[in-house]
């Protein structure tokens, strides 16, 4: 194997002399040790190199040697319920090889080499293939039906193809290309990380992400194949969200990439996810789930490459025809970790020291999603979302991180940590964020066109409501007309009965389209018909003090499969306002 010489060693950047071959992006073995990095600048035989794991006793002399290959993830049956690092090592293999912690130079198999699967051939001998297509699947959960592609880049006729139960390093199937070359087919492949995969087209994203979350999915909706943000301060609940995504959402697969977060809210989420039953198939949640963890006392340059190494795993899924969601927490600490190897590759800094290219990192990774046709002469449809969690210092939007995160994505969610420390969750503002997903249509065709004229009228007077507590703030809520009054019992409603939710209630952590229109609209109603009785001279305090009140707040404790009693809490406001107007009359 090539070697080259170290020269300088400065944190995780080490420069060495005599690389002549290399070429950009390759993987290098950095001493004797064999710590992995990757080359990330070239000047002649001069490389410089991110090592992916810590450089202490590392010196000029030390050889690395060459691989003449980019950085790439094995991609096939094994991959759901791993839990892998920044670099697809395998957390569980090396615990039991070398214990609760990685020694330096460690590798391991990505995709286990012993376990046989269970292959079914979907073509026969004589086929003709293109890249992309099905040549047969593994069961390879209960809810995950992995699908073996012909790798892109390959075509032909297959020659032969077997059924039974392989390893993935044994051939399934032969293919011949046009030349008359013939290529055994595995099942599995390895493809560069930071190359995305290729689709035929890109479609407008107009089908909602559902989530279960009232304010997201009324307000403030992400499309199939979309992209979301979701930047706050500390302890404003973003983890606690992207968890309700990864748990909720209405996906096939979840990529969870724990990008250089504390250690702890990594360790929550590897003992919650397999004590979670996936609402949509009463399956454990791991069953259709990939975990890359790279916390923050993990080596910081193999920050940079977990989002690449995560998006990579979700395209492929997205190429079998299923929706994916990917959650990126957080990618202020992917960009600080670009920051401090610019600075050791001593380049111009721009704002606040991050490199001049953070905009286009941070584009060319959001990118990567999108709702698609994929390769394949079945023309499948699959979809990748991505949520990315940004941490700006002290929750200050300006940040460089999410100004250029903002440029990118579709839909902001705007944390406030106010909101968290009233115990309101989600912490998200329906004041300061929004959705630029046009998906009305859809709704009116699931829902109704009802629904958008509700949701509507319940951000016009949420907007009221905060224009009115300016003058609360100095007169108080006594002083107001009793339309105003009434105006701010109803936002009090829809903030407290209707946006916040409760992430741990066995009912209310999950709210389906259909039932956020029911609560919606006994809200509503309740404004209606107190308006009603008001101009009927019905006082204000019989009507906020109304016995039934209390059932409308109640009513999101209601269980999905009982929600013809919400029905009857409207008849019953209906009647109860009723009897007020005639009392008065």
């Amino acid at each position: 194997m090539k070697a080259g010489r170290i020269v300088k060693v400065s944190g995780p950047l080490v420069e060495a002399e005599n690389m002549e071959g290399a070429k950009m992006f390759d993987v290098v073995e950095v001493s004797e040790h064999k710590l992995i990095g990757e080359i990330i600048e070239l000047h002649g035989d001069l490389a410089s190199i991110q090592v992916y794991e810590e450089t202490g006793g590392l010196g000029p002399g030390d050889p690395v040697y060459l691989t003449f290959a980019p950085l790439s993830v094995e991609l096939g049956p094994g991959l759901i319920e791993a839990i892998y690092d920044g670099i697809q090592r395998p957390m569980d293999v090396i615990k039991e090889a070398e214990g609760d912690f990685i020694t330096r130079g460690i590798t391991a198999p990505a995709l286990d080499r012993n376990r046989k699967w269970d292959f079914k051939p979907t073509v026969k001998q004589g086929d003709s293939v293109i890249s992309g297509d099905i040549i047969g699947e593994v069961q390879e959960t209960p809810i995950v039906l992995h699908k073996i592609m012909v790798p892109p880049g390959l075509e032909g006729t297959i020659v032969s193809i077997k059924e039974g139960q392989f390893t993935i390093e044994e051939e399934v199937a032969i293919l011949k290309n046009g030349d008359g070359k013939e290529t055994p087919l595995l099942m599995y492949h390895k493809w560069p990380v930071r190359k995305p995969r290729p689709i035929v087209e890109k479609m407008l994203p107009d089908q909602p992400l559902s989530t279960g979350q009232r304010i997201l999915d009324t307000f403030f909706p992400v499309g199939k194949g979309g992209t979301a943000c979701i930047p706050g301060p500390f302890g404003s609940g973003k983890t606690v969200i992207q968890h309700q995504l990864a748990k909720y959402a209405d996906t096939d697969i979840i990529v969870y990439i724990g990008c250089g977060e504390r250690g702890n809210e990594m360790t929550d989420v590897l003992m919650e996810f397999p004590e979670l039953i996936d609402p949509h198939s009463g399956e454990p949640l791991m069953k259709r789930t990939v975990l890359i963890a790279n916390t923050s006392n993990m080596p910081v340059a193999a920050r940079e490459a977990s989002v690449y190494t995560g998006i990579t795993i979700a395209e492929y899924f997205r190429d079998m025809g299923y929706s994916v969601a990917l959650m990126a927490d957080s990618t202020s600490r992917w960009a600080e970790a670009m920051r401090e190897i610019s600075g050791r590759l001593e380049e111009m800094p721009g704002e606040e020291g991050y490199p001049a290219y953070l905009g286009r990192k941070i584009a060319e990774f959001y990118e990567r999603t999108g709702r698609t046709i994929c390769q394949g002469s079945d023309r499948r449809e699959g979809a990748l979302t991505a949520v990315g969690a940004v941490s700006p210092p002290g929750g200050d939007l300006s940040d460089p991180i999410v100004q250029a995160t903002l440029r990118v994505v579709r839909v902001f969610w705007s944390l406030e940590d106010t909101l968290a420390f009233q115990r309101h969750f989600p912490a998200i503002s329906w004041l300061n964020s929004y959705s630029l997903y046009n998906i009305d249509e859809y709704i009116k065709e699931k829902i109704g066109p009802e629904f958008i004229t509700m949701r509507d009228d319940a951000m016009k007077i949420l907007q009221e409501e905060a224009d009115l507590n300016e003058i609360v703030r100095l007169v108080g809520a006594e002083s107001l007309a009793p339309q105003d009054r009434l105006t701010l019992e109803i936002a009090k409603s829809l903030r407290e009965d209707y946006l916040q939710q409760h992430a741990f209630h066995e009912v209310d952590t999950y709210c389906s389209i259909e039932k956020q229109y029911s609560l919606l609209d006994l809200i509503l109603a309740f404004g209606e018909k107190a308006k009603q009785a008001l101009g009927q001279n019905v006082p204000f305090d019989d009507l906020s003090s109304l016995p039934v009140r209390e059932e409308i707040a109640r009513a999101k404790y209601i269980p999905e499969e009982n929600m013809d009693s919400i029905s009857q809490i409207k008849e019953k406001l209906n009647t109860t306002i009723e009897e007020l107007i005639k009392q008065v009359e």
